[in-house]
């Protein structure tokens, strides 16, 4: 995946299993037997022996799923991951040279440039990977270029907009075929950035959930409120840096009372906070959006299978 020159704290964060596993839908018992029988996702160590994960980690989880999922099977899967050009040495493909072309478009508040770049990756390219291998490293590229670079606050806003109107494109046409469990999704009460949420929704949608979308700076109880109206199945709050973070206490833990539905807090901030998100009753998505929605998935599956 093409990485921008700054590069995010978050980035170097591990977890312990426990955290992997419900990043991932992937129990412990799994995991250990993977790595255990067929040499899959070894992890680091601490001095004590405990096994920490990092990002790469669960994007090779990620990876695996997808195979099995295939129908690949497990004894075969390193075979198939050893296969992959990454795993080879050989070139990650064009990725990084989308990037660096966006970047500078951006840097040039050069609409024109961005769709042409926009429609060259879409035609050759499915819009999954638009979105996971482009998109998404693009935005994290920006918003580290806020506190390095004059002007890269009017750079975030300027493709902001632009990303706005392509995204919101997509999910209207989208939101005619998904027929699954609907999601209540908010950005967090301080939280301004939208877009995050919108690749969100898009990749919900991409599995078949439907998205009820009310933006930047939600008050938790008009999230509550949206709900109980739409009759949701479940919520998901976006928040990417640290605002006033008091409604992750007392505010996220009511909001888990009030509405009786899984909640979930995606984005950076249910990383660097995912002990609070746990003791309001909250579920952590972390940031990887296809692993967050196999999460909740997995998660309304569950709780169908007890009503």
């Amino acid at each position: 995946m093409p990485r921008c020159k700054f590069v995010s704290n978050v980035a170097g964060e591990r977890f312990p299993i426990r955290i992997v596993a419900s990043l991932t839908g992937v129990n412990a018992l799994t995991l250990r037997a993977w790595e255990r029988r067929y040499g899959l996702i070894r992890p680091l160590r601490t001095p004590k022996g405990h096994r920490l994960y990092t990002h790469q980690h669960v994007d090779q989880i990620r990876r695996v799923l997808t195979l099995v999922e295939r129908g690949v099977p497990i004894s075969r899967v390193r075979a198939s991951l050893e296969g992959e050009p990454q795993a080879r040495g050989t070139s990650p493909g064009p990725w990084d040279g989308y990037l660096e072309q966006m970047v500078a478009a951006i840097a040039r508040f050069d609409e024109p440039e961005l769709d042409r770049i926009y429609d060259e990756v879409l035609s050759v390219h499915p819009v999954e990977h638009l979105t996971g291998q482009l998109l998404v490293p693009l935005l994290a590229c920006l918003g580290e270029r806020w506190g390095n670079l004059a002007g890269a606050i009017a750079e975030e806003h300027f493709f902001a907009t632009y990303l706005r109107s392509k995204l919101g494109a997509r999910l209207q046409h989208r939101m005619r075929y998904a027929s699954g469990a609907r999601l209540v999704a908010a950005c967090a009460p301080g939280e301004q950035h939208e877009i995050g949420l919108l690749l969100f929704a898009l990749e919900a949608q991409v599995a078949g959930l439907r998205t009820v979308l009310l933006g930047a700076n939600t008050p938790l109880d008009d999230i509550a409120i949206a709900q109980q109206r739409s009759r949701s199945d479940a919520l998901v709050i976006s928040s990417s840096v640290d605002p006033a973070l008091a409604w992750l206490g007392s505010g996220l833990a009511k909001l888990v009372r009030q509405t009786g539905v899984p909640v979930f807090v995606g984005g950076a901030t249910s990383l660097r906070h995912r002990t609070a998100v746990a003791a309001a009753g909250a579920i952590a998505l972390g940031v990887a959006l296809e692993d967050g929605v196999r999460l909740i998935i997995a998660t309304l599956a569950k709780a169908g299978s007890k009503a």
